[in-house]
């Protein structure tokens, strides 16, 4: 029984040595969780873009399907959002007033605007005043503003652009060698037709071509240039030996525009012939067999032909040559321009008038995309 008790104690003993000679164990605490993130702030919500409705005279029509497409454009280049729209015929004033009343209603930043009628739309110019809506004029624009709405117009410089056919035909090596063989016994005739005397466009085309043509024949001819057949633009000289003669309708008639045009090709000397528009166009062709007259063996063969704007007739003239060739407003540049002031008028820059410009097109580059964008039908 002793010697048990002995075992036992001497058990314990050696049991106790072990435990204390082996290392203390030191739980590592688990690293603490990373603390969340703090929740980020939510970002600001993107701005919408500038919303600017672009609204036409018309909408069908392929002149304002290309002014439509180059106001697409802008509105891509400068990332804003534009609606274009316009009536369906350039009668329609009271569907355009509806039409642009709706579009006022989204809160506009800049307003595009060719008005059929001013007056018709002066309520609605009063409104963009009062609330801060720039109007930018496109086309005919917004005539006669008195409201102070409109704050710049993107059209064509008719004078600019007619002056570019007179500037053709100095480059004409027939008609060039004409006026420089000029003399008051014979003496040279660069006709001009127009439809009338009264509207802007088609005076501002007028004036323009017989300024830039009058210019261009002094250098051939100095101190003998005549402006001769209008009142409004006549400049009479005494022996002159190029006379530049300005013929227009009696009214916008086709039947009373082909009576000038036949007076225009009945005069001596008549070496060169401009028309202001498509209305003088279309009188040309009636008074010259629908335009055969105007061919290489036709009785006007070695007339040079300029017209203005486009049609299918004209365009029919040009490729087949009987036209030296026309002068056509840019659309495109139209609308473009039209969104970027607009543009540029919402975020507080100062805009002014701009000339779209124009191009000239003959049977070479007819087709090609660039120009046959804006030559309609």
């Amino acid at each position: 029984m002793k010697k048990l008790v002995v075992i036992l104690l001497t058990l314990g003993m050696v049991l106790s040595m072990v435990a204390c000679a082996a290392p203390a164990t030191t739980e590592t605490a688990a690293p603490a969780a990373a603390a969340a993130p703090a929740t980020e702030a939510a970002a600001p919500a993107e701005a919408a873009p500038l919303y600017i409705p672009v609204m036409s005279k018309g909408f069908q029509h392929q002149f304002w399907q290309a002014v439509k497409t180059g106001a697409e454009a802008a509105a891509a280049d400068y990332g804003v959002e534009i609606y274009f729209d316009g009536p369906a015929s350039e009668t329609e004033i009271d569907a355009q007033v509806n039409m642009v009343k709706t579009e006022m209603a989204k809160n506009p930043k800049a307003l595009a605007l060719a008005a059929l009628s001013t007056e018709a739309v002066t309520e609605i110019l009063e409104e963009c005043v009062e609330k801060g809506i720039p109007v930018i004029g496109f086309d005919s624009g917004v005539p006669d503003d008195k409201t102070g709405a409109v704050k710049a117009t993107a059209s064509t410089n008719n004078e600019n652009a007619a002056a570019l056919a007179a500037e053709k035909f100095g480059e004409n090596a027939a008609l060039v060698a004409k006026m420089q063989a000029a003399t008051p016994e014979n003496p040279v005739v660069i006709g001009c037709l127009s439809q009338d005397a009264v509207s802007a466009s088609v005076t501002g085309r007028t004036t323009g071509f017989v300024n830039k043509m009058k210019e261009i024949a002094e250098t051939y001819q100095p101190g003998l240039v005549s402006v001769e057949g209008h009142t409004k633009w006549e400049a009479k000289v005494d022996g002159a030996a190029i006379i530049i003669r300005v013929e227009v309708s009696a009214t916008t008639e086709a039947t009373a525009l082909q009576t000038s045009a036949n007076s225009l090709l009945a005069t001596s000397g008549i070496a060169a012939l401009f028309c202001s528009n498509e209305g003088a166009v279309v009188g040309l062709l009636a008074a010259t067999a629908d335009g055969e007259d105007l061919a290489d063996d036709g009785k006007y063969a070695d007339l040079v032909v300029a017209g203005f704007d486009a049609g299918t007739a004209q365009k029919n003239a040009i490729r087949n040559g009987w036209f030296y060739g026309s002068v056509t407003q840019d659309p495109y540049q139209i609308g473009y321009k039209a969104v970027e002031l607009a543009y540029k008028a919402a975020m507080g820059e100062a805009v002014a008038d701009v000339d779209t410009g124009a191009q000239w097109y003959n049977a070479t580059n007819i087709d090609d995309p660039a120009i046959a964008l804006l030559v309609y039908d």
